[in-house]
């Protein structure tokens, strides 16, 4: 019995216990562990958009007052964005484009909304280098195509905002937005 109690011993030496090296381990890892979540929080966190962009990350637009032909300039996301109400002609010109000949090709139908057609909402950004296109004011220059023509470098869109003519690879981009009511527009 004395041989079979100093054969044992060595086994609870080296038995399946916790040791005080696999304690310093699980602690050292747990604690390092903690510490890099603790730095990726904050570099993360300030990643996120600020106050002011979240304050606008929509905004709503009375458009009662603009009259059909009439467009107007409002501010989104601290870019400018046009509202236009479009007439019947002005309807039937951008309708009456073959889309294949467009280098942006989208109908006026995919760029508005159903049962409000007469209504374009776009961003007021070229898309070749970002200069604001005219057309939007009153006494603007609309260029040959009746919509806007960007005076950097020559950029003419038609009625419904599409690229027609110049260095602009794009139509004017088509914001997010909805009709809260007849008069009002929510964008964003």
């Amino acid at each position: 019995m004395a041989e079979e109690a100093i054969t044992d011993a060595p086994e609870l030496a080296t038995g399946d216990g916790v040791r005080r090296r696999d304690f310093i381990n699980l602690a050292a890892v747990s604690a390092a562990g903690v510490a890099g979540v603790s730095l990726l929080v904050p570099l993360i966190s300030q990643m996120a958009p600020s106050a002011d962009v979240l304050a606008e990350s929509s905004t709503e637009v009375d458009i009662s007052a603009i009259q059909p032909g009439q467009a107007i300039k409002s501010i989104f996301r601290k870019q400018p964005v046009f509202i236009r109400n479009l007439t019947p002609k002005e309807i039937a010109e951008a309708n009456a484009v073959p889309i294949s000949s467009l280098r942006d090709p989208q109908t006026l139908a995919e760029r508005t909304k159903e049962g409000k057609e007469n209504w374009l909402i776009t961003m007021g950004v070229c898309t070749h280098l970002g200069c604001v296109p005219l057309g939007a004011g009153e006494g603007e220059i609309k260029g040959e195509f009746g919509g806007y023509f960007c005076p950097c470098h020559g950029s003419a869109y038609d009625t419904a905002a599409r690229i027609r003519k110049g260095p602009a690879p794009k139509n004017l981009e088509v914001p997010t937005y909805e009709f809260t009511s007849d008069t009002v527009v929510k964008i964003g």
